[in-house]
């Protein structure tokens, strides 16, 4: 445990999106430490902020104990069953994986918490083929709030284990996840750049996407010059989840054969090669606010594609990325996960940064009346890609009857609402 008064302290509070200040830290380095802070916040109702990656926002709401679990990182692999550390990060798992012929469907982003993407659904380069992060999980290692060390399966818990695939960190601390992973060599990665009319090349993918292979997914982002992670501009990337490079062509053949995209790369990839390496936030500057939304959408209308490009158009410090969904995220009935919006086959999140001199009264306006829209819009909200720690954001993402049986789950583990750092479920 690490407090103020220590010299680590410092160095202990800064995460990857930025800089927390709660009243003390425990880094963990085993499930026995996990058990000890858990049973210590409980006995003194200390709410408990889960920090595993570190890109969450909830790591900077002040107060109570930071639980580090960081150091819980150990991948296991056993045939297709990886069991991987509650600490452990995307890339790391991606990069030994690999090297055995197998993936999992994560993130786009290496350096992303394994824990935080899972619990919160789990929107990767792989949605189509093998749907979300959660869809892939089939058993964890929990603390609950009374310290207890519960084996979660199917049939050991089930509704708990329901609950953890998309209900967020509201029943305990994650200590260990059980995955079934998927055969994979590698992929086909492609990356064009629109030098056109945006709003064609978007309604062109979205033609491409209605009758397209579950292997494709495709991402369609625009954004200010940033890092060198993410170049600027509009661009669409495109993974074909095998090493099939002459599949993969036939697939993108409308986009490839247009003259307002212009194609830099199509070549199979490493898995881990494709995941985005995002620097980390700068602990003496304050995180950058962000105004502007996302959802679900059923359907990419003329109306949200007008609607998406014209803000980013009229905003030069905005953002605008929309991911196609469909393929196996569809094959999941929507009450077998906590996750909304089954149904929904694009993805979009749009949205200004809030800068001193760059965003004015007007563009902040502007900005939430596009959140307005994209609340009306669409069919489901994504909580994981939300910068917002608003405690009503649950009601967005989680519809009313998820909620209540989601209540139900948190009466049985969490009464007291230990575990309210997150989009939090109150107990029934």
């Amino acid at each position: 445990m690490i407090t103020r008064a220590d010299e680590a302290w410092e160095g202990a509070r800064h995460f990857h999106a930025g800089s927390g200040d709660p009243d003390a830290i425990v880094q963990a380095r085993s499930v026995e430490d996990v058990v000890t802070a858990v049973r210590w916040a409980s006995l003194r109702q200390v709410p408990i902020t889960v920090i595993g990656g570190g890109h969450s926002a909830w790591g900077t709401v002040p107060g109570g104990l930071t639980l580090d679990v960081s150091g819980l990182r150990t991948v296991e692999v056993v045939g297709d069953l990886v069991r991987i550390g509650g600490g452990a990060t995307w890339g790391a798992v991606a990069d030994i994986l690999a090297g055995r012929g197998l993936g999992i469907s994560s993130g786009d982003t290496a350096s992303v918490g394994v824990g935080g993407l899972t619990l919160g659904g789990g929107i990767g380069w792989m949605v189509r083929a093998w749907g979300l992060a959660a869809d892939q999980l089939v058993g964890a290692q929990v603390v609950a709030a009374s310290g207890d060390v519960v084996e979660v399966t199917a049939q050991t818990h089930p509704e708990l284990m329901w609950a953890l695939r998309g209900g967020g960190g509201n029943f305990g601390v994650v200590t260990r996840f059980d995955f079934r992973a998927h055969a994979l060599d590698a992929v086909v990665f492609a990356a064009c750049r629109v030098v056109g009319d945006k709003r064609a090349a978007l309604r062109a993918v979205r033609e491409l996407m209605r009758d397209a292979p579950r292997e494709l997914t495709v991402t369609y982002m625009d954004v200010p010059p940033m890092d060198p992670s993410a170049p600027a501009g509009a661009g669409i990337t495109a993974v074909w989840a095998e090493p099939d490079e002459e599949a993969a062509r036939d697939a993108l053949a409308p986009l490839l054969a247009r003259d307002d995209l212009v194609f830099d790369s199509l070549a199979v990839a490493r898995y881990p090669d494709i995941l985005l390496d995002m620097p980390a936030a700068d602990p003496s500057a304050p995180p950058p606010g962000f105004v502007g939304g996302n959802a679900l959408l059923a359907e990419l209308g003329d109306e949200a594609v007008d609607e998406l490009v014209s803000f980013r158009e009229r905003h030069p410090a905005s953002v605008l990325l929309l991911r196609s969904l469909g393929g196996a995220y569809a094959d999941v009935a929507q009450e077998d996960t906590p996750f909304p919006a089954r149904d929904a086959t694009w993805f979009a999140m749009a949205g200004a940064f809030d800068l001193p001199g760059v965003l004015d009264v007007a563009g902040r306006a502007d900005a939430l009346r596009l959140e307005e829209r994209l609340d009306a819009l669409g069919c489901g909200f994504y909580g994981n890609f939300t910068t917002s720690t608003d405690a009503a954001l649950a009601a967005k993402v989680f519809p009313p009857p998820t909620m209540a049986r989601l209540a139900a789950v948190k009466r049985e583990w969490d009464p007291q609402n230990l575990f309210r750092r997150n989009h939090n479920v109150l107990p029934a």
